[in-house]
């Protein structure tokens, strides 16, 4: 089974409009609300997959109600930690039309006390070998900074597969671990490694590195410049970005996760698991939403062929 954790979910408010007018009145052209949190949206993408997963991590308040309720409507287990304090934060997505620049608006979002963080690391206690844990993004500041190594030194030796999408220390403090997948963009493992990455030789190496430093697997995505993998089979492999009109960057990164498990789990092949998380990353860069059945399968045969 594959578990995800989200620290930090959201109710997303998307906005569309023509063009941003500071400090004037705006009128939207269309309004959305989906449900947030990075490990949510690969709970959403893996069940588009027909990939079952279990959504772990903290609700609180009207908002968080809403969020849990809807993400069991949409067939997707949970087991959220409710707390006591706050609500659920709603984050702000404006997208302009005019200038096809997007702008995020994210509050903090209810603080997580040192009880409800020892819940969730009961909740994971009961894992299995061969189960997969999926931590991605950032934390709150209630939580502590250390948190992903916490969890990955708490799960050593016990069989469990971390998946990881994280940046900065977050990242570079778990890697003694040996977890199965890291998944850093090109920005990220720049600043891990104080360089610009601007092509994929460039990405080989610091995925190279990044294995060296204890990752099994690492996924270095490079936006419309696809991706590198450097696999635990000693192989490095490459992939270009489908063609297609990016319209969407929220969720792309997730998705890619997603589609990258899920394409491991079908067909225990490294190279095809590339196709799949690039299929799903690009569905959803050009979608106005996460990734969708239709199109992840049109973009995978591109890719295939």
């Amino acid at each position: 089974m594959i578990y995800t954790v989200t620290f930090n979910p959201a109710v997303d408010y998307v906005l569309r409009l023509n063009a941003l007018s500071q400090g004037g009145i705006n009128r939207t052209a269309s309004e959305e609300i989906c449900w947030g949190g990075k490990g949510i949206n690969v709970s959403t993408v893996l069940k588009m997959l027909d990939t079952e997963s279990v959504a772990l991590g903290f609700t609180a308040g009207f908002t968080g109600e809403a969020l849990e309720k809807a993400v069991k409507s949409m067939g997707i287990d949970c087991d959220f930690i409710r707390l006591e304090q706050g609500v659920t934060r709603i984050c702000v997505k404006l997208f302009e039309t005019e200038s096809s620049e997007e702008t995020e608006i994210n509050p903090g979002g209810p603080e997580i006390d040192g009880q409800a963080i020892d819940k969730l690391l009961h909740q994971l206690d009961n894992l299995a070998s061969g189960d997969i844990l999926v931590l991605a993004g950032s934390v709150p500041k209630s939580v502590p900074n250390d948190i992903y190594e916490t969890i990955c030194k708490r799960l050593e030796n016990s069989g469990v597969l971390i998946a990881a999408d994280a940046s900065g220390e977050l990242l570079t403090k778990l890697l003694k671990y040996k977890p199965f997948l890291v998944k850093p963009n090109h920005h990220e493992v720049g600043e891990i490694f104080g360089c610009q990455i601007f092509n994929a030789d460039q990405a080989e190496a610091c995925a190279l590195r990044l294995r060296v430093m204890g990752a099994a697997n690492v996924i270095v995505s490079m936006a419309e410049n696809g991706a590198v993998l450097a696999a635990e089979d000693s192989n490095v492999y490459r992939i270009g970005s489908p063609k297609g009109t990016a319209v969407n960057s929220v969720g792309a990164g997730d998705s890619m996760l997603a589609g990258f498990l899920a394409g491991y789990l079908r067909t225990n092949s490294y190279e095809e698991a590339l196709r799949w998380g690039t299929a799903a990353g690009s569905a959803t860069a050009f979608s106005k939403g996460l990734a969708d059945r239709p199109t992840f399968d049109r973009l995978l045969k591109e890719i295939s062929q």
